[in-house]
């Protein structure tokens, strides 16, 4: 049992696991204050989702996370260790689709939305609003990674 706590204990304190956490908050922390400092925060209910859970806007968390990853196990297991590949391809597929399909998802939805509404108004159908899920800007990925590969090297420097 004892073993069991030593290896719970290690993988908590884990400099990867507590680089990636704080990469996620980070960014989901500055994602917060942008909107909060624009004006498009009009609840407590939405700084909280916004805070902890919302997906979109500047900058990527999920962008920052991966490049946290792929920095601090590249310090730590080395450029050409398996485990370095495997969190590269990682990267990539996130990336992509942070980018790509999900962003094009978000504006099908969006255009899905603008027809059902106008069919909706003329007394076509009826209509339900479908879940416009965004996605990245290239800007907002960019910046993500730049957060994270900031803050991967500075968990790897610093340890």
């Amino acid at each position: 049992m004892e073993n069991v706590k030593e290896q719970f204990y290690l993988f908590l304190t884990n400099p990867v696991l507590l680089s990636c956490i704080f990469s996620w908050l980070s960014a989901q922390f500055i994602k917060t204050l942008i909107k909060l400092f624009s004006g498009k925060i009009h609840s407590i209910k939405e700084l909280f989702e916004l805070l902890f859970w919302r997906t979109g806007s500047m900058p990527s968390s999920h962008a920052a996370l991966v490049s946290t990853l792929c920095t601090t196990i590249g310090f730590r297991s080395g450029v050409t260790s398996d485990v370095f590949i495997l969190s590269v391809g990682f990267f990539l597929v996130t990336i992509r689709d942070a980018v790509g399909v999900r962003r094009a998802n978000g504006i099908q939805a969006r255009e899905l939305n603008k027809i059902g509404r106008e069919l909706s108004e003329k007394g076509l159908i009826e209509f339900t609003p479908i879940k416009e899920v965004q996605g990245h800007t290239p800007a907002e990925v960019f910046i993500g990674c730049l957060l994270g590969f900031s803050i991967g090297l500075a968990f790897s420097v610093l340890k």
